[in-house]
């Protein structure tokens, strides 16, 4: 329960103390907006480094070359665990915004920060307002911010498995031309959701595929890219299980 408090702990003194810096970003925002976005990821990239550091939390980061670093691109990857915003954030080279959940927009001070960082937020039952999010979505790659999605809907709460890509995510890409990064993401549900409440010190390995672009595929995989970029993520994840199990 240590880690657990600590984290909480930093958490909660992060938001409050940080209230200036959100003053702050808010008058640099209104003449420098590329300031801003630049000032606003390295504030929380900073804190994210410190939440996982207390929670003990060690990320064998590979394939990190695959990220393109001269434009936006769209991450996709699987979902176990809260921290899995922590692990892949910490590691964006350029402004990203994340699609989270509605029930996100009730935590105050939380927002804000969220906000800065171009997150969106979906409302799972309202189809069309999922559609206005994932415009949205566009619009922000259009204007130089990655987009990061984790297109199982929800934290898949089955160790090992694998729910269904939502579809609609990709239009982001296809819509844009921007490149999709698969994220695999193995053993992140270890660090809490495994053995709540506590927090667990523990190794997660994050791997970066090579980049899709979805016009060089062919149009049966593009009629199919949630399913096609999932088999790559899938592929990568049971060959990492395979190796850990292994003691490679």
């Amino acid at each position: 329960m240590i880690r657990f408090i600590l984290v909480a702990c930093f958490v909660i003194l992060f938001l409050v103390l940080s209230i200036p810096l959100l003053i702050a970003e808010w008058i640099i925002g209104k003449f420098n907006m590329d300031l801003k976005n630049r000032s606003s990821l390295a504030i929380v990239n900073w804190a994210f480094r410190c939440c996982l550091f207390l929670a003990g939390t060690r990320v064998i980061v590979r394939g990190e070359e695959n990220v393109p670093k001269d434009c936006p691109v769209l991450y996709i990857g699987n979902h176990r665990s809260y921290f899995d915003i922590l692990i892949t954030y910490v590691r964006v080279p350029r402004p990203t915004g994340y699609i989270a959940k509605k029930e996100m927009l009730r935590y105050p001070l939380l927002v804000n920060w969220m906000k800065n960082l171009h997150c969106l937020f979906l409302d799972r039952k309202d189809v069309k307002q999922g559609l206005k999010i994932i415009l949205e979505a566009i619009e922000k790659v259009k204007s130089g911010i990655s987009i990061c999605i984790f297109p199982e809907g929800t934290r898949n709460r089955v160790n090992h498995t694998f729910m269904e890509f939502h579809e609609g995510s990709f239009k982001i890409a296809s819509k844009t031309g921007c490149p999709i990064v698969p994220m695999t993401i193995y053993n992140s549900a270890d660090i809490f959701e495994d053995h709540l409440p506590k927090i667990k010190k523990t190794t997660v390995i994050l791997e970066y595929g090579e980049p899709i672009f979805i016009k060089e595929l062919s149009r049966e995989d593009q009629k199919r890219i949630g399913i096609y970029t999932q088999n790559i993520i899938k592929e990568r994840y049971f060959k990492i299980k395979d190796e850990v199990e292994k003691g490679y």
